[in-house]
C-alpha cells in the first residue's frame, strides 16, 4: 500500500515534462497486477506473502464505505494465522479471478461481499497456511503435523524452533498448490468476530486515500457535461460556443450527441463555459411526462387485469370476493429516489495508443457483455472503440455508492472526452447534475385488501403492484425467463426486485396473493441500496399495523402470533422488544413503533 502524498505526486508530475508517463500507484486504486517476484508466496488471486513477512490481501470488491477491504482480509488472515499488524490491502484489477461468484460478475451489490467471499477468502488463507507449514516441515526435517501456527510463525514446540512467515516465504512459494486443505473450526477463529480497527481508516484520516475525485494524471484535463434535462434527449442545435472559448482556459467543446462536454484546464473553468452555452434539444418520448401522468399510469395498472403472479398460497381472490364490505384496503406509494452519493459521479479516461485506461469509483468493474455493457471495462472498450483486453480499470475508494455506482454512463463520457480531445480527462458532476440524471430507485404503488378472522388475524391478504423493472434495463433477455423460489412460486417474467420484501411476506396468512404489474416509462431506473426492499418492507410492515389497528390489538403481540412458523424472525423481534421496553409507557409525547424486516440474509427489527 503506497503512502504517496498529493504534495509529492505534484511535485513529480510537474518534474514529468511533456510526453513522459509517470507510473504512481494511487491508494485505494486497482491496477493490473504483475506476475509476483521469485520469493513471494502467491498461491492463488488473493494473497501475496513476502519475505518481509507483508501479508498483502488482494481485494476485488468495492470499498465505499461498507467495509469489504477490511472484512475480507480478516475473512483470510484468520484462516492463514496471520499477524494482523503485519495485513495489508491492495484493490484487484478487473479480472475474472476476482468476479463474485454470487453475481457472476466482478461486482459489489447485493449484500454479497463478505457472503460470497467467506468460502474464497478462507481457502486462500488455509492454503497458504499449508504451504507455509510444509516448507517449514522440509526445512527441520519433520512431519508438518507436528508444527502449529499462530500470529505469522510456524513453531515446532517439541524442538523449541520457529521460524517467521516471511523467512518462510520464499520456499514456500517453490511447492505445489494443495487443494481440499481443511478449514478450521469456528471456535479457532482468533480474528473473525473481534472489532479490529479498518485498514483503511488511517489514510482517509490523513488524506492519503485516493477517491476517484482526487486522481490527478499529467496533462489531465476536466471537463463538465451539460445533459438533455429531459431522460433520451438529444442535442438539435449548439449556439454560444465561441462564447465558451473565449473565457479563459476553456480548450474545447466537444458534442456527444446526447450531451455537450467543456473541455477545460481546470473544472470551474469547464463550468463557466458549459453556462456560456445555449442548447436546443430533442426531447424524445420523456417530452411532457408528469407526476400525474404516472400517477394515473399506476392507478390504471392497478385496477387492471391480473398482474404477473409473484406469490400465491391458496386463493385470496375468492376469500375477498365473499367478504364483501368487511375488507380492509389500503394504498401507498413510494416515490423516485435519487442515490446522492456524498462524492458526486465522476470518472477519469485515458485514450492513447490503441488502449484505455481508465479510474472510476465503480462498482461494476467487469462482467459478460450482456449484463449492462460488461460493467465499467466493457462500457470503456466500447466507447473507445477498442477490446476489453486492451482496458485497464483502475478502481478508487468510492465516496458512496448505494447501486449508483453499478451504472457505466460516467464511464463512458470520459472516454469519449478523452478520445476526442487526445488527452486524459476527468468527468466530473455536480450535485445538480447527480440528482438530476441519476438511475433511481423505481416509483411503486400498491394496493392491498385483506380480511380478519373472529381471532383479529388475516383469513386473506393481497398485495398489487405497479412499478418499472430494472432487470429490464439490466438484462432484458432475462425478464422473460427469470425465476426465483420466494416461499411460492414466482411466475415466468417477474423482476424479483420489484415484489422483494412482498412476496416474501413472513407472516402466517393462509390466503396470500402478490402480484406485478409493469410500469413502462423513459425514467432511467436502478438498485437502490436494498432495492425492492427499501419501499415494499415498508409497505407490509405498515399495513400490518392497520390490520392490527382494525382487530385491537397491540402491533407486537399481533405480529407475534403471525410468526410462529418463523422461530428467526420470532426471536429478533421479541429482542427488539425487549430492548425497546416495550410495553412500558412511553415519555410524554413520545410513541413507538415497530418493523422486523428479514433482507438479504438479515433479519432486522426496529
Amino acid at each position: 500500500m503506497s503512502t504517496y502524498s498529493r504534495r509529492d505526486f505534484v511535485k513529480a508530475a510537474a518534474a514529468a515534462g511533456a510526453g513522459l508517463t509517470l507510473a504512481v500507484h494511487f491508494q485505494g486504486c486497482g491496477a493490473e497486477l504483475p506476475g509476483p517476484p521469485d520469493g513471494v508466496l502467491a498461491p492463488d488471486a488473493f494473497l501475496r506473502l513476502g519475505g518481509d513477512g507483508i501479508v498483502t490481501v488482494v481485494i476485488g470488491r468495492s470499498e465505499m464505505g461498507q467495509g469489504p477491504t477490511t472484512g475480507l482480509a480478516m475473512i483470510l488472515a484468520d484462516e492463514l494465522d496471520a499477524d494482523w499488524a503485519r495485513v495489508r490491502f491492495v484493490q484487484g484489477p478487473a479480472a475474472k479471478a476476482y468476479y463474485n461468484p454470487a453475481l457472476k460478475a466482478q461486482m459489489t451489490g447485493g449484500s454479497s461481499s463478505i457472503r460470497a467471499g467467506w468460502l474464497p477468502m478462507r481457502e486462500a488463507g488455509a492454503t497458504a497456511r499449508a504451504m507455509l507449514l510444509t516448507a517449514a516441515a522440509e526445512r527441520w526435517g519433520v512431519e508438518p503435523g507436528s508444527c502449529t501456527t499462530d500470529a505469522g510463525t510456524v513453531r515446532h514446540r517439541a524442538s523449541g524452533r520457529s521460524a517467521s512467515y516471511g523467512e518462510l516465504a520464499a520456499a514456500a512459494g517453490l511447492l505445489p498448490v494443495p487443494s481440499g486443505v481443511p478449514l478450521k473450526e469456528p471456535s479457532e477463529f482468533r480474528i473473525v468476530g473481534q472489532s479490529l480497527p479498518r485498514l483503511d481508516n488511517a489514510d482517509k484520516v490523513r488524506g492519503a486515500a485516493t477517491f476517484g475525485i482526487d486522481v490527478r494524471v499529467p496533462e489531465m484535463v476536466y471537463a463538465s457535461i451539460e445533459r438533455c434535462p429531459v431522460f433520451g434527449g438529444t442535442v438539435r442545435e449548439v449556439a454560444g460556443e465561441g462564447e465558451a472559448l473565449a473565457i479563459p482556459g476553456v480548450l474545447k467543446v466537444v458534442p456527444l450527441g446526447d450531451a455537450v462536454a467543456v473541455v477545460a484546464s481546470r473544472y470551474w473553468q469547464a463550468v463557466k463555459g458549459r453556462r456560456a452555452l445555449s442548447i436546443t434539444w430533442d426531447e424524445g418520448r420523456a417530452a411532457g411526462l408528469s407526476s400525474a401522468g404516472i400517477a394515473a399510469e399506476q392507478d390504471r395498472l392497478l385496477g387492471a387485469g391480473k398482474g404477473r403472479v409473484a406469490r400465491r398460497v391458496g386463493d385470496a381472490d375468492v376469500v375477498l370476493a365473499a367478504a364483501g364490505s368487511a375488507v380492509i384496503e389500503a394504498r401507498y406509494d413510494a416515490p423516485y429516489l435519487a442515490h446522492a452519493t456524498m462524492e458526486p459521479m465522476n470518472c477519469t479516461a485515458w485514450v492513447h495508443d490503441g488502449r484505455v485506461e481508465v479510474w472510476a469509483p465503480t462498482q461494476y468493474q467487469a462482467g459478460p457483455g450482456f449484463v449492462n455493457g460488461g460493467g465499467a471495462r466493457g462500457a470503456a472498450a466500447d466507447a473507445a472503440g477498442v477490446a476489453t483486453d486492451d482496458v485497464t480499470i483502475h478502481t478508487t475508494f468510492l465516496g458512496g455508492g448505494f447501486g449508483r455506482r453499478l451504472e457505466s454512463d460516467f464511464v463512458t463520457e470520459a472516454v469519449r472526452v478523452s478520445k476526442a480531445v487526445g488527452r486524459p480527462a476527468q468527468v466530473l458532476w455536480s450535485r445538480e447534475d447527480d440528482i438530476q440524471h441519476d438511475f433511481y430507485r423505481p416509483a411503486s404503488a400498491h394496493h392491498l385488501s385483506a380480511t380478519l378472522g373472529p381471532d383479529g388475524l388475516p383469513t386473506a391478504w393481497r398485495q398489487r403492484i405497479a412499478s418499472q423493472s430494472i432487470i429490464r434495463n439490466w438484462v432484458p433477455r432475462w425478464l422473460p425467463d427469470v425465476a426465483m423460489n420466494l416461499a411460492g412460486v414466482l411466475e415466468a417474467g417477474v423482476d424479483p426486485s420489484t415484489v422483494e420484501g412482498s412476496a416474501d411476506n413472513p407472516y402466517a396468512v393462509p390466503n396470500l396473493l402478490v402480484d406485478w404489474r409493469e410500469l413502462s416509462l423513459p425514467v432511467p431506473v436502478g438498485f437502490w441500496r436494498s432495492v425492492g426492499h427499501s419501499q415494499n418492507s415498508f409497505v407490509t410492515e405498515s399495513f400490518v399495523d392497520e390490520l392490527a389497528a382494525a382487530a385491537g390489538q397491540d402491533p407486537v403481540a399481533y405480529r407475534r402470533s403471525l410468526l410462529q412458523g418463523d422461530p428467526r424472525m420470532l426471536a429478533v423481534l421479541e429482542l427488539a422488544a425487549e430492548r425497546s421496553g416495550w410495553g412500558t409507557p412511553p415519555a410524554d409525547g413520545r410513541a413507538r413503533g415497530v418493523a422486523v424486516v428479514r433482507s438479504f440474509g438479515s433479519i432486522v427489527a426496529e
